[in-house]
């Protein structure tokens, strides 16, 4: 829903840890040999080292690998594989730091959308995000804004509206 012409997939990754001495390595094979035989060949699960993505952000591109992708496409596969945990095992909340700085403006309203959705959801009441941003297009899925201001290295926080949400950050825009 991020990237509706992408998709992405995730390998368990497979491999011989290089930290084993020979004898440990030997026993550990021993036990695995064991282990396939009593699960019909499947890999033990103690041989997996870790877990791979791979991604493609249009229909007939080849899928690349995490380290080939640019900040904002690592920042969507991120943000995909949170919400899809969210899905299945929602966190009473999530805090986002400025999630969108890597995004141009259409993924960035793909990620507020996709937010939005989330908590209008069913699951509504079991979660909700807490986004800090300097995008307008993040700051318009939101329901509550806070202004945090600092003067003399002290900071406070006050409850504002949508529109002067909006005025702190044209404010914040001019002065870059």
């Amino acid at each position: 829903q991020l990237v509706p012409s992408g998709s992405a997939s995730l390998v368990l990754k497979v491999g011989d840890r290089d930290d084993e001495d020979e004898e440990t390595a030997s026993q550990i094979e021993d036990e695995e040999d064991e282990d396939r035989e009593n699960n019909d060949g499947a890999v033990p699960l103690r041989r997996y080292t870790g877990v791979g993505i791979s991604a493609s952000f249009n229909d007939g591109a080849a899928s690349q690998s995490l380290g080939q992708l640019s900040g904002g496409q690592k920042t969507l596969v991120a943000l995909a594989l949170i919400f899809a945990i969210q899905k299945c095992d929602p966190a009473p909340f999530y805090l986002f730091d400025e999630i969108d700085a890597a995004l141009d403006d259409v993924h960035c309203r793909s990620v507020a959308d996709m937010m939005q959705r989330l908590c209008d959801s069913a699951n509504s009441e079991v979660s909700q995000f807490i986004v800090s941003t300097f995008r307008s297009e993040t700051l318009e899925a939101g329901k509550k804004f806070f202004s945090v201001t600092r003067t003399d290295n002290v900071s406070s926080m006050e409850t504002v509206s949508k529109d002067s949400a909006r005025l702190l950050l044209e404010q914040e825009e001019l002065a870059q």
